[in-house]
């Protein structure tokens, strides 16, 4: 290592990498005490000291249109950040997700004979397995956030690092039912169905009528049912109390945010498919998962997916503990089936015994893990 004071350089684009990024950098001050970070990260990373050289905002873009109308700049930022670090190289080079704008960084910069690190697995196990040879020149170590992305991870010889998830620490307790419930003013001797339709616009479009119309066929089967519907932000809230216009007679409670609160009140959880699922599975909440996309997205989307499951829970436990019901499954007889599934008693005591070992196995000290790597990462040539 360098006689100087050491310099991390990290890059976040979101607000989920920025709370990793703040994890991270209080654990790497403990092996690295006179060490300076700076790059792109968030409010929570520069509460630990850490120099943001732009405004995280600027990388947080999503779909498909955006992006390209913003590509012009996130080029241009690109570029500063490469030349940057290969003029004054890093310690080490930490990208945080955000993986088609880090990886080209992480390529350039490892070529330059800087170590390179990415924090949180794309989804190639999942689908597009062809960018690992990509992912395998650029990094000098992966670090995932579940086990059975390591698992890939070592059978293509990449360094990896399973370090568990931060979310785990923070929901895997038992949750508070009743007082979830008096904190939303449920009535606490009723059933509670929470459904969450999804944080994209086209999400709320393609599903909110779907789960609506199976919250009904529920509704008339459990007597005294309580509905909530936790929005994903203002304009989510604005899209589905328009859509909730027609269906007057369904008894719904629409929440601003809110959705750790709203599942923890809950008997049984509906979802679209995402990192919902992770949550409702640290809550020890039985779900149905689900989702629809345009038909030519689909078939485009089935040919590139490479595993039998879509939902964390099921590719944790590496078997069917949730059902999946997606595209032509998603139907309004199909999901209020399953739904009732998870109101049955027996059945709920046994899928939170299942999740709760889940959860174990995710609750690590995520920050600590990682640090550990980054630091024997950067005092040896390989890590396995």
């Amino acid at each position: 290592m360098s006689a100087q004071a050491p310099v991390f350089a990290i890059i976040v684009g979101e607000a989920s990498g920025d709370i990793l990024g703040a994890d991270l950098i209080r654990s790497l001050k403990k092996l690295f005490p006179d060490a300076s970070f700076e790059g792109i990260g968030g409010p929570k990373m520069e509460a630990e000291g850490f120099q943001s050289l732009c405004p995280m905002e600027r990388l947080s873009v999503m779909g498909f249109i955006e992006p390209l109308k913003r590509l012009p700049e996130l080029l241009g930022i690109r570029r500063a950040v490469i030349k940057r670090y290969r003029d004054n190289p890093p310690i080490a080079f930490i990208g945080i997700d955000a993986p088609d704008f880090n990886l080209t960084i992480e390529l350039k910069l490892r070529i330059a004979g800087v170590k390179t690190i990415h924090y949180v697995s794309p989804s190639v196990w999942a689908w597009r397995q062809g960018r690992i040879k990509k992912i395998k020149k650029a990094v000098d170590l992966m670090l995932c956030l579940f086990p059975f992305e390591a698992d890939f991870y070592r059978q293509h010889k990449v360094p990896v690092r399973f370090v568990g998830h931060p979310l785990a620490g923070e929901l895997s307790n038992e949750p508070d039912i009743l007082g979830a419930r008096e904190a939303l003013g449920l009535d606490p001797e009723r059933p509670v169905l929470c459904i969450m339709p999804g944080s994209r616009a086209s999400e709320v479009q393609m599903l909110t009528d779907i789960f609506l119309e199976s919250a009904e066929r529920v509704a008339e089967k459990i007597q005294g049912l309580q509905l909530v519907i936790p929005a994903a932000s203002a304009e989510r809230h604005r899209e589905i109390t328009a859509l909730l216009e027609s269906r007057a007679d369904l008894s719904v409670r629409l929440l601003q945010q809110r959705s750790h609160l709203a599942m923890e009140a809950s008997d049984v959880v509906l979802l679209a498919s995402g990192t919902t699922a992770l949550e409702a599975m640290l809550l020890k909440k039985p779900m149905v998962v689900s989702y629809k996309l345009g038909v030519v997205t689909y078939r485009i989307f089935s040919l590139l997916v490479k595993t039998p499951f879509v939902s964390i829970p099921n590719l944790l436990a590496n078997k069917r503990l949730v059902p999946e019901l997606i595209q032509a499954d998603a139907t309004p007889e199909l999901l209020s089936a399953a739904m009732l599934d998870g109101f049955d008693t027996a059945k709920r005591n046994k899928l939170k015994i299942e999740f709760a070992a889940l959860s174990e196995q995710l609750a690590l000290e995520s920050g600590s893990l990682a640090a550990m790597a980054i630091a024997e990462t950067i005092d040896r040539e390989s890590l396995f």
